[in-house]
């Protein structure tokens, strides 16, 4: 592709849609599952509602990068949206705990899919220039999803039933589908799908070329666990009823610095933005640690929205930076991988460490602040060693 040629285009705006629709599907549901987990009775598992999700999509993630490499991007986009359509759709029938922790174990296959086919196409249709832009523009679209998202899902949990919660989430996630039904393949040797493709060679499950920003990434993505997890029980201890108002705040604030952080990580390196973004993400959790009133936690939401902001479409960035052509999709599967990692131990450590006692949030988020500081300690150490380019 041309170094000049425009990234606005109808592949790439089909992309940005299916983006925000996938994400506002599976996160519709998400501020009201710690509650309803505990209405199961089973309130002593809620760092499991985030952490086993994420197993699965990491354990799926060298599969769909294979997958994606193989038979094509497209693909493997449908099946994971495929995938969030049906689940939401059998929440409701979740009778037990056992039943519902099964179901949120392969819902973790609709991300382990989705986002890599997505990463891996817009690899394949914007230049090396302005891959930075084209990441924070799709992460926009993504962090819109993830700000109406939530949002959404408490306003019609509240008004009409969880059930109706679930099912409006099902029904986005298919609009998603019927989105990338009208989009053109960017896989040049698109092969037909085997059962081959499953068994895995272990230099197909991990890239190490991208090892730099995946230990980035697995640092500071605990800190997005830990939110996940315990920012709904905190905003019922401050009294707010809408337990999707911190992420509508914290996405609006991610949103507004995409753009504009994509752009300066190509123009000024992947490490110097991450830096910045990195300390930032330490400020962002320790504010939330000592948040005594409902207008200094909902700021802290706005400085951790800056923090990853910033940061995910940057890494993004290096990550299709330091892979090979021809594996893109091995790429950023193995990046998503750490992805899920961070976020699955950030869930389930904040989980133990809470243990629903509110006393305990302090140390919850302190763990978060901590890993980032280890971030950055790489980053300032350690990771431009890693990458001659950055």
């Amino acid at each position: 592709m041309s170094e000049t040629k425009s990234i606005y285009n109808l592949q790439f705006g089909l992309l940005c849609l299916s983006s925000y629709l996938f994400f506002a599907s599976f996160n519709m549901i998400i501020p009201e599952l710690p509650a309803y987990l505990e209405s199961l009775g089973g309130g002593e598992y809620k760092g499991l509602i985030i952490a086993l999700f994420t197993l699965t999509a990491g354990l799926s993630r060298p599969f769909s990068g294979k997958l994606a490499d193989k038979i094509g991007r497209i693909p493997v986009m449908i099946f994971g949206a495929v995938v969030c359509f049906l689940v939401g759709f059998l929440y409701p029938l979740a009778s037990s705990v056992f039943l519902f922790l099964l179901l949120r174990f392969f819902h973790g296959f609709s991300t382990g899919f989705k986002p890599t086919g997505t990463s891996a196409y817009v690899a394949d249709v914007v230049s090396a220039t302005r891959r930075g832009e084209a990441m924070g523009i799709l992460g926009l679209c993504g962090s819109l999803g993830m700000a109406s998202g939530p949002a959404v899902g408490s306003l019609v949990a509240n008004h009409f039933s969880l059930e109706m919660m679930f099912y409006t989430s099902s029904a986005v996630a298919i609009l998603s589908v019927i989105i990338l039904a009208g989009m053109k393949e960017t896989l040049e040797d698109k092969q037909a799908f085997r059962l081959s493709f499953l068994k895995l060679q272990k230099h197909e499950i991990f890239e190490p070329r991208v090892i730099a920003p995946c230990i980035v990434l697995l640092l500071t993505a605990f800190s997005f666990g830990i939110v996940l997890t315990i920012t709904p029980d905190f905003s019922d201890s401050l009294g707010i009823q809408n337990r999707g108002l911190f992420y509508t705040f914290f996405t609006i604030a991610s949103v507004a610095v995409r753009f504009f952080a994509g752009k300066a990580s190509d123009k000024y390196g992947r490490i110097q933005v991450l830096r910045v973004s990195t300390s930032i993400l330490v400020v962002a959790m320790l504010m939330l640690g000592f948040a005594t009133s409902v207008e200094f936690f909902l700021f802290s939401a706005i400085v951790f929205g800056l923090a990853t902001g910033m940061n995910t479409p940057t890494i993004f960035a290096w990550t299709i930076d330091l892979s090979h052509e021809k594996h893109r999709g091995r790429g950023m599967a193995t990046m998503y991988i750490a992805l899920e990692a961070g976020i699955g131990l950030g869930a389930l450590f904040s989980g133990w460490i809470y243990a629903n006692d509110p006393s305990r949030f302090v140390y919850a988020y302190g763990l978060g602040a901590l890993l980032a500081v280890f971030g950055l300690v790489y980053l300032l150490f350690s990771a431009r060693n890693k990458m001659a380019t950055a």
